[in-house]
């Protein structure tokens, strides 16, 4: 009987479709995670010797990786400090120039040196030296006017040689094949040329020759040969062949117009390696030019924009090759030559490509050797958009969205609404196949299918539930269960789960990302932050929600305005681009006429449901947008009531604005509005410094204003959206932790009305230092600070209460009709306010700093941290209540008062990253989700994480994983266990009556 009853159990496991709970890496369903290595700036190909093929890159977000050739997956990466910038492979740089060695196969640290020199260092030069006296090969490196030889086996640095002339920039440091001879040239000031030659055992210097040059150099300079190198003059408009045999200095100049026909602006040199010749760029396009003898300069070709060329690549002997790729409207043409036959390619392919990936701006070239040992190409290749690709034999054979580790700003969307018995997204993928297949008659072939698909699944969830499956079949139930997933499906639900993270990256480029699995929906290349001749230098500053549909969800999509600039400087002209939320298409795109300082989405919409945005520009003149007659009326309504503020950090002030009619402007602009200053807050320039402010989210939800004490009395909370914290450091301690004495620094909060500019509250800590995190939520403020006192990190908080409603607390008064509760406020009535703060020493470096939303403001509020370890940490809100004491009553107890510690707790699971890193943390972005409880959490830096937390648990759902199967099969257990009970209970009774 036991033998049935357990057989029959394991066949309703098999066959009920009920989902367990699994974790892979310690992430939770309701988790993904995605690294990332940034826009790549060098990479290395390591020989075939070295067994699996990998690339090295080094990226522009401090990361060096080396990557899977075969697929782009990661073997090991490491993410640098945003003080160390790589400057070649193995290289990184930090304020006192460290050299790094890591092993190949592992990525592990091999050794670390210092090099410290007399003056500091932006740059290194490095090469490995061709001599090995017991310690392996020298590297050679320049770094702060110093040159070191360090032995690559260990990193001792074997010597050293200082150049004393401080104005000195070394360019290249070389040393020829089969020499001992190291050669160090570089620029005296900004007309001189010094050649160094140095003895590669002791470093002492053999020979030291200079030059002078009637007019001056640019500083770049390419290397054509052991003893040859070419320069560009200051006004960028003539090459200068500079030729350094046995030390004899000798200039060659030949101007650009006699070179280049119908040359106009300015030349630059590409840091691309050659041997006798060099690529040189300009307005018409990309030339290589030959060196011929020391004075001729030969242009071989000529390739027109866009384009780009890889280093040069040894094949044999001395024979070398190198890619040029160039676009071709939605296809790339991939060209590799022979230095020794520029007129042949040896490989020429075109290669498909996504036009939203923009142009290519970078390209590595490598070879492999065939079976018929003739020589293969593959090209690693840099987008536009910063995505990586590796293209080989005429395909791409991997690409990764690299783009991703440089988010600069997001916002979220919702999906379509799903229609009656149809979704907006169609019909699946799959379903489309099945019906193709079943209209070819195929029906009996795909129901065996289904049989087999299914009996593997739920063989597969059978060994999960029993703990006996393997880490690949534990990944395989992942993904099943991922693709059956309610929650990647591209309709909204009822609890508001699945959404769209709109992000923009560095690179002009916005994606959609879906909040169920973190896939990509779609991506545009903005076009209207492409670089052309109008806007040379675009730059992406922010997106916005423009459109949110709520009476015509059904029949308009919403849609994001993103805002960016032509240029680096505050007055440099702005652009708008209008994005559909949901195909990703560019709806509209404008170049404005005037500058962009401020953005601010205005809590209005006129007919259309389109959001109201004010622009600031330079001049201090507010622009509104869209300019609309519908938009304008909605506006003039309201103006009187729209006020606005701008900090200078600079100069120490802050002030406030309100709006008036009209611009000073030669062509009346109905759109366009002056602005009057009310108020300013000067802060003493010689004992105040703004580090930070914060101010509150604007759709942040605050469910009730009174606050129940635990002896039963009420207090209010200061609920203003207009409540601006700031903090400033004494000017001497704005630098590093350390870098002055406790008595030295000060940092001093304030919260000001933004209306007024009323200061409501300040305090001072006497022996503090920056950097300093805050987030403003409801009536409180939290901030982030390092006590150099205490040597530790402490975080404190400050509640503000608004005592002009104390009167409201009398009951009686409510229930006889004198409580005045429609009584009108004003920013501009002095508030009787009442403070409340308490500080704690807290263990972590912060890097960001968040607060959950939820959707009506219900649930208990949990701080999100960003720690130094780049995790992000939820902490209660209660663990800062200023009210906590060492010994709390019987009453606060009850209301949740926790007892006082001088330190906060760091509880490992409260950890929502759970095990994971999310490299390079910048940010942190909460979204409420439809259900009370359930906030969704967005990190990004280099990598990207999403998950859902509940800080007050899940009190109003049931957990996605819940198996409803196994409750029904539990209810129907203990239903037939009853019936089968009654039965031989009957029978007992009866057999009793026998008796």
């Amino acid at each position: 009987m036991a033998v049935r009853v357990c057989l029959g159990f394991l066949i309703l496991l098999l066959y009920s479709n009920f989902s367990t709970a699994l974790y892979e890496d310690q992430v939770g369903l309701a988790d993904w995670h995605q690294k990332y290595i940034g826009k790549v700036k060098q990479a290395v190909f390591p020989t075939q010797k070295t067994g699996r093929k990998r690339v090295v890159v080094s990226t522009e977000e401090n990361v060096i990786a080396s990557l899977d050739l075969r697929t782009g997956d990661i073997f090991w990466r490491h993410v640098l400090g945003k003080d160390d910038h790589v400057d070649q492979i193995d290289i990184a740089l930090g304020k006192c120039s460290i050299l790094r060695a890591w092993n190949l196969p592992d990525g592990q640290m091999m050794w670390e040196s210092a090099l410290y020199g007399s003056t500091p260092s932006k740059s290194l030069l490095f090469v490995p030296a061709n001599i090995n006296l017991g310690k392996g090969n020298r590297i050679l490196v320049f770094s702060g006017g110093w040159l070191h030889a360090v032995s690559s086996i260990d990193g001792e640095i074997v010597w050293k040689k200082e150049f004393a002339i401080d104005s000195l920039e070394i360019k290249q440091v070389f040393q020829p094949l089969e020499s001992d001879i190291i050669y160090a040239v570089g620029f005296v000031g900004s007309s001189q040329f010094s050649v160094y030659q140095l003895s590669s055992k002791s470093g002492e210097v053999l020979k030291h020759n200079t030059a002078s040059f009637p007019s001056a150099f640019c500083g770049e300079v390419a290397l054509v040969s052991s003893d040859m190198l070419v320069a560009l003059d200051a006004t960028r408009s003539a090459l200068i062949s500079i030729s350094f045999q046995s030390g004899i200095i000798n200039f060659y100049q030949t101007y650009m117009s006699d070179l280049v026909q119908d040359f106009s602006g300015m030349a630059a040199l590409l840091p691309v390696k050659f041997t006798g010749m060099f690529a040189m760029k300009t307005v018409s396009g990309i030339y290589l030019v030959r060196v011929k003898g020391v004075s001729v300069l030969e242009i071989i070709e000529k390739f027109n924009h866009p384009a780009s060329v890889s280093d040069s690549l040894t094949l044999s002997g001395e024979q070398q090759a190198f890619a040029i790729v160039q676009h071709a409207e939605t296809k790339i043409d991939f060209k590799v030559k022979l230095d020794k036959d520029l007129r042949n390619d040896v490989l020429k392919e075109t290669v498909e490509m996504d036009s939203q990936r923009g142009h290519v701006q970078k390209v590595f070239l490598n070879n492999y050797v065939r079976t018929d040992k003739s020589h293969g190409f593959r090209a690693l290749i840099v987008m536009e958009d910063h995505s990586l690709l590796l293209v080989q034999q005429g395909d791409v054979v991997w690409s990764r969205e690299d783009g991703l580790a440089s988010i600069i700003d997001s916002t979220t969307s919702e999906l379509p609404v799903e229609k009656e018995g149809v979704s907006v997204a169609k019909v699946e993928h799959n379903l489309f196949e099945w019906l193709k297949a079943y209209k070819k008659g195929e029906k009996g072939l795909i129901i065996i299918n289904i049989v087999k698909i299914t009996n593997a699944g739920h063989a597969l969830k059978l060994k999960g539930t029993l703990m006996l499956a393997s880490p690949d079949e534990i990944a395989a139930i992942q993904a099943m269960r991922l693709k059956s997933s309610e929650r990647n499906k591209m309709t909204r639900d009822h609890n508001g789960f699945r959404k769209l993270i709109i992000v923009l990256t560095r690179a002009g480029k916005l994606l959609a990302l879906h909040t169920g699995d973190g896939r990509i929906i779609w991506s545009l290349l903005l076009s209207s932050l492409h670089r052309s001749e109008a806007c040379e230098h675009p730059s992406a500053l922010n997106v916005y929600q423009w459109q949110v549909p709520h009476h015509h969800a059904m029949h308009e999509n919403p849609s994001v305005l993103v805002v960016g600039r032509c240029g680096p400087s505050h007055d440099a002209l702005g652009v708008f681009s209008v994005v559909d939320s949901y195909t990703g298409k560019e709806r509209n795109s404008l170049k404005l006429v005037h500058s962009i300082i401020q953005v601010i989405p205005l809590p209005l919409t006129d007919s259309t449901e389109q959001r109201l945005h004010l622009i600031i520009d330079a001049n201090l003149q507010a622009h509104l947008y869209p300019r609309t007659r519908d938009s304008v009326n909605i506006f003039l309504h309201e103006m009187s009531n729209i006020y606005w503020h701008s900090i200078d950090v600079g100069k120490g002030l802050i002030r406030g604005y309100s709006l008036r009619s009209g611009c000073n402007l030669d062509v009346v602009d109905e759109y366009c509005f002056n602005t009057k200053e009310l108020w300013c807050i000067v802060f003493p320039s010689e004992t105040e410094k703004i580090a930070t402010m914060a101010t509150r989210k604007m759709n942040e939800v605050v469910h009730t204003q009174a606050k129940v004490l635990a002896d039963q009395d009420v207090r209010y909370k200061y609920i203003s959206k207009n409540i601006l914290f700031v903090a400033t450091v004494a000017p001497k301690a704005a630098g590093e932790i350390g870098t002055v004495t406790p008595e030295e620094a000060s940092l001093v909060a304030y919260l000001i009305d933004t209306v007024t500019g009323r200061i409501l509250h300040r305090v001072i800590h006497q022996g503090a230092q920056g950097p300093i995190h805050a987030v403003v939520s409801e009536n409180w403020v939290v901030y982030h600070y390092f006590n150099l006192r205490a040597h530790r990190y402490e975080m404190s908080v400050i509640e503000i209460y608004d005592q002009s409603q104390a009167d409201n607390k009398d009951v009686w008064k409510l229930v006889l009709g004198k409580h005045n509760l429609t009584s009108p406020v004003s920013s501009y009535s002095r508030p009787e306010v009442m403070v409340k703060s308490q500080s704690y020493f807290f263990t972590h470096s912060v890097k960001a700093m968040a607060v959950t939303a939820t959707a009506k403001g219900i649930t208990s509020k949990q701080l999100l941290i960003g720690t130094i370890g780049d995790q992000v940490l939820a902490l209660d809100k209660r663990f800062l209540d200023p009210r906590r004491t060492a010994t709390p009553t019987q009453a606060e107890k009850e209301e949740g008062i926790i007892p006082l510690t001088d330190s906060l707790p760091i509880i490992p699971q409260a950890y929502v990253t759970h095990a994971l890193q999310v490299e390079g943390l910048r940010g942190i972005v909460t979204i409420p989700a439809k259900l009370e409880s359930t906030t969704l959490v967005f990190s990004y830096g280099v990598d990207i994480f999403f998950t859902r937390i509940a800080p007050s648990r899940t009190y109003d759902s049931l957990t996605e994983d819940f198996s409803y199967a196994l409750l029904l099969i539990t209810i129907v257990a203990l239903v037939a266990a009853i019936f089968v009970t009654w039965i031989l209970s009957e029978k007992k009774e009866l057999r009793e009556k026998w008796r």
